[in-house]
């Protein structure tokens, strides 16, 4: 039984590695277009609980709006302090992304007899090494970086959300980025980008 465990853990940390090289950019803008208000400049807990309540795209503007704000706000600090960037990030993603239901997504049909727990270590150092990697990128951002909507597509009766969006860099030249979302409890949660 433990060589079993001992296997299945090898082939999660395969997985992972491909995984890493396949989707970091991916997730890369998944952290900076997803992230939910940070601590430090949040709102009363009453307006972020009725914020993280709105529609899908209403989330994504605002949240895509209020990251680029905070960087732009804070870039010297988070280049002169790596942990506060590394802290900010992995707060905000935490908040917007369901890391555990991606990683499932990414281990596919590896995933389906893996335990909880197993899937859970997976979709944690999937994050974590993400956010080491890319988190510093995110820094790198155009000033004046403006987010539009362009459509909200609900698919699967309802059940997932496409939200198509871009980043519109100082230029004019647009970014496409369109992201998958899912309803977990009360809220609207990115699950692929």
């Amino acid at each position: 039984m433990m060589r079993n465990q001992t296997a299945a853990r090898a082939s999660l940390r395969g997985m992972l590695q491909q995984a890493l090289v396949a989707g970091g950019v991916v997730v890369a803008l998944t952290l900076a277009a997803s992230p939910a208000v940070h601590a430090q400049n949040a709102a009363p807990a009453a307006a972020k609980t009725a914020a993280m309540q709105g529609s899908p795209s209403q989330l994504v503007l605002d949240n895509s709006t209020r990251i680029v704000a905070t960087l732009e706000k804070r870039r010297d600090e988070f280049r002169s302090n790596p942990a506060a960037l590394e802290k900010f990030i992995s707060t905000e993603f935490d908040r917007m992304f369901d890391r555990e239901y991606a990683a499932r997504l990414v281990l596919g049909r590896h995933g389906r007899g893996a335990a909880d727990a197993d899937v859970k270590v997976f979709a944690d150092a999937l994050s974590d090494s993400l956010m080491s990697r890319y988190g510093s990128a995110l820094l790198s951002f155009d000033t004046g970086l403006k987010v539009r909507v362009k459509s909200e597509t609900p698919l699967r009766g309802g059940a997932i959300i496409k939200v198509s969006s871009e980043f519109i860099r100082a230029g004019g030249q647009a970014t496409p980025v369109d992201y998958l979302m899912r309803k977990t409890g009360a809220q609207w949660q990115v699950f692929d980008v």
